[in-house]
């Protein structure tokens, strides 16, 4: 765990470094070959091979286009087949993907979570390092940083990053406008939050679009930010009543806080998370708090409105200010031992990991997130909305990853299912975060 922790504050040194240099500065490309047999590489893959993959780019991802038109341009160049069994990332798809590990019905790749979530298949053996697959394969991830490569708790690389990600406040300019209240800035307080809220909900408006049944994490990661400082945010309470489980406690006592105002949805208890985000791109709600990925769904879903949308700020209070916010790269691709040890697949899984890691291939996902490439990224001009989150990052000061990724998937279930009941009353903040410790 504390490696975890070590790893994520590293990665959020080089996010802050990343959202600061803006978008699109460093040239795009990879570098040139230096011919096969130098490289001693393997063996290119024999035409044909099928390849099972397991991705988050599941219908509703908002790269899901991007990944797709990837996988053909390398079935194309390939003569390979990729079987994709891509799902949305929720709790429900990571318990099934840990779950066919289990059962022997693991894919050839996997795209996953490289925080504690990817523990129980590497402890088990069943995803190959990075520094096997280079001795085979030197040129493996080579345009990639190794110092941003995700160090698992054996003190290996396994998975090859993607982009990184943000979380912030995305707001409904219309709603706004119409409710005579300004756009949030850098310097936004938790008061003139709550001020904001409250005339919000009288014009008749959702002032804040979540589901709290599927997915209060966003809420919960700024409130214990809140309640604390950037530099503790990692910290895990060794009990209820110490200082940091005290300060989880007050986060989700700001959400109850919240809840009872009444500046939830009415069916936040109930709604999916695509329908409180439909909600908010629809002018029913005000404020959404999202990730990077989110742009691309408004892109896909409602481009001829993006002006309607902006990238705020998180409200602050205490000792947080607004330009501070949660980022990481928290995602990476496997190679699993199942493919690894197929001498049919070995080469079709190196060469296909490598194709979606490429510079190229990644300037097709990236637009205002952070990345591991040597290189940068090389996004095309930027669409409203994303002008708007480069806008917004320009006045970042400070990132960290997730608390959520330092704990055990059995611990954050439970504490996420129970906010829910602590809003409502039926458990108190501080049994919530008991329960969920006793599962870490």
């Amino acid at each position: 765990m504390k490696k975890n922790r070590l790893l994520a504050l590293a990665l959020a040194s080089a996010l802050t470094l990343g959202l600061l240099a803006g978008c699109g500065s460093k040239p795009g490309g990879n570098p040139p070959a230096t011919g096969g047999d130098k490289s001693n590489a393997g063996a290119k893959p024999a035409a044909g091979v099928e390849l099972t993959v397991v991705t988050s780019y599941g219908g509703d991802d908002g790269n899901r286009s991007n990944y797709e038109n990837a996988v053909a341009s390398y079935e194309a160049a390939t003569g390979n087949k990729i079987m994709d069994a891509s799902g949305t990332s929720n709790e429900e798809w990571k318990a099934k993907v840990l779950t066919d590990f289990q059962t022997g019905t693991e894919p050839d790749v996997l795209f996953f979570f490289t925080s504690s979530d990817a523990e129980p298949i590497i402890q088990a053996g069943k995803v190959v390092d990075i520094a096997t697959i280079r001795a085979t394969y030197p040129d493996y991830a080579d345009n990639m940083r190794d110092s941003m490569l995700a160090v698992a708790s054996d003190g290996k690389n396994y998975a090859v990053p993607s982009s990184g990600f943000w979380e912030n406040m995305f707001v409904n300019t219309k709603v706004l406008s119409d409710c005579g209240v300004a756009v949030p800035g850098p310097d936004y307080t938790w008061d003139q939050f709550l001020a904001d809220c409250e005339t919000i909900k009288a014009k008749g408006y959702a002032p804040i679009a979540c589901s709290l049944f599927e997915v209060p994490h966003y809420w919960f990661e700024f409130c214990i930010m809140n309640n604390g400082t950037l530099g503790e945010q990692l910290d895990i309470p060794g009990s209820a009543t110490d200082a940091v489980g005290q300060k989880w406690a007050a986060g989700l006592n700001d959400i109850k806080d919240l809840y009872e105002k009444g500046y939830f949805p009415v069916n936040t208890l109930t709604a999916t998370d695509a329908e409180t985000v439909q909600l908010f791109a629809e002018g029913e709600a005000a404020f959404l708090i999202d990730g990077s990925w989110k742009i691309n769904y408004f892109v896909d879903n409602y481009g001829d409105q993006l002006s309607d949308y902006a990238i705020s700020y998180v409200p602050a209070k205490g000792e947080r200010k607004a330009s501070e916010a949660i980022g990481g790269i928290s995602m990476g691709y496997f190679i699993t031992k199942k493919a690894w040890d197929d001498p049919a697949k070995q080469a079709a899984a190196v060469e296909f990991v490598k194709h979606m890691t490429s510079d190229d291939v990644m300037s097709t996902f990236v637009t205002t997130e952070v990345t591991a490439l040597k290189n940068g990224a090389s996004p095309s001009g930027l669409n409203p909305l994303q002008q708007a989150a480069a806008d917004a990052n320009a006045n970042i000061t400070g990132v960290i990853g997730p608390v959520q990724d330092t704990i055990t998937s059995e611990s954050r279930t439970d504490l996420f299912a129970n906010v829910q009941n602590v809003v409502t009353g039926k458990m108190s903040a501080e049994d919530a975060v008991t329960s969920a410790l006793a599962l870490n």
